[in-house]
């Protein structure tokens, strides 16, 4: 089995920081894309950042330039520094990869999430 385990998640003031990580961990043989996505009460999931396992990142235009999502390869960990926050960061943020297995095939996996409030 694969588990991701995310945390760093808290209450933060606007214009404050934090830093999310996540970490897959079971059978694995190697990780490819890794994500971070948020949902707020009310609204569908959506895409915060992504990170392929070569490096390349993807944004949300809602935080570009505000968050940065970054991994180690070595721990199948990403992370995501958060900056600049605002109220409507607010949202339990979860993460998502594809694990590729002994039998080498793909997997699509998902976090619990971590709640980030941001007050105003």
């Amino acid at each position: 089995q694969v588990q991701l385990v995310e945390s760093g998640g808290g209450l933060v003031q606007a214009g404050g920081s934090l830093r999310l990580s996540c970490a897959a961990s079971g059978r694995i043989f190697s990780v490819n894309g890794m994500g971070w996505y948020r949902q707020a009460p009310g609204n569908e999931r959506e895409l915060v950042a992504t990170i392929t396992r070569s490096g390349s990142t993807n944004y949300a235009d809602s935080v570009k330039g505000r968050f940065t999502i970054s991994r180690d390869n070595a721990k199948n960990t990403i992370y995501l520094q958060m900056n600049s926050l605002k109220p409507d960061d607010t949202a339990v943020y979860y993460c998502n990869a594809e694990v590729v297995n002994y039998s080498l095939k793909g997997m699509d996996y998902w976090g619990k999430g971590t709640l980030v409030t941001v007050s105003s």
